[in-house]
């Protein structure tokens, strides 16, 4: 008995093998699913499905479940996450700079790529060391790092954790608080506290970091500066859909 759950075929471009590609994934839509049921739901021949398919698989459009059945791949997750993040960082800048203003600290927006973490919108302060959009280090020191590390898979945070300047430990305060602090680092006279900015799905997408000279906001700036990154990173995702 065919399982078809498409209400309505999908838009037609007319270049054949994207849609047969499009009928493939507009199955997926609803849920992982068979090779079988694939074939079922789209009518095409068993082995053009079976072709299509696996090439979708090695774009990551298209992935295996737990139990090999095929489901929606990470990276159409992947695109959607890009495709806000012009949103993000417009939104950002005036709330980076409102933060900054009242709190006196260095505002910063950061995201992930790969094993680094980059600034991609900030808001300085006289008196600290600038940092100029595009600046990316490493994922092994620092509250950001911790921020943008704290909520992943299991595996991911394994692979993270070699090398790195902080533990499992650390990072599971982090998820109970909400923000991580860190003191020194790239700018040696500073501490920093951040916090998560969050996707509607819960995902974090970007980290909010605020930094002030440790003379003013001491070797704890969470105690002072957490709800402020918290409440920062809360507005920016709510102005960017994110």
């Amino acid at each position: 008995m065919a399982h078809s759950t498409m209400t309505s075929p999908p838009p037609m471009s007319g270049v054949g093998v994207l849609d047969k590609a499009s009928l493939l994934l507009g199955v997926l839509e609803s849920g992982p699913a068979t090779l079988a049921r694939l074939v079922s739901d789209t009518g095409l021949k068993r082995p053009t499905v079976h072709r299509l398919v696996v090439a979708l698989e090695r774009l990551r459009l298209v992935a295996r479940d737990g139990q090999g059945r095929f489901a929606l791949g990470p990276r159409l997750g992947d695109m959607v996450v890009e495709a806000r993040q012009d949103r993000l960082k417009a939104q950002a800048g005036p709330v980076l700079a409102q933060v900054s203003a009242r709190t006196g600290t260095s505002a910063r927006l950061h995201r992930r790529r790969g094993r680094m973490r980059v600034c991609v919108a900030s808001s300085e302060v006289l008196g600290g060391e600038p940092m100029p959009v595009g600046t990316a280090f490493p994922m092994k020191s620092g509250a950001v790092a911790q921020v943008l590390l704290a909520w992943e898979e299991p595996e991911v945070l394994y692979e993270a954790l070699r090398g790195a300047r902080f533990s499992a430990a650390v990072l599971s305060g982090v998820r109970r608080r909400g923000w991580a602090q860190s003191v020194g680092g790239w700018e040696p006279d500073m501490a920093t506290v951040s916090a998560p900015v969050r996707s509607p799905e819960g995902r974090v997408v970007a980290a909010l970091s605020l930094s002030g000279p440790i003379s003013r906001v001491s070797r704890s700036p969470g105690h002072q500066l957490g709800c402020e990154a918290i409440d920062a990173a809360v507005r920016i995702a709510e102005l960017s859909g994110n």
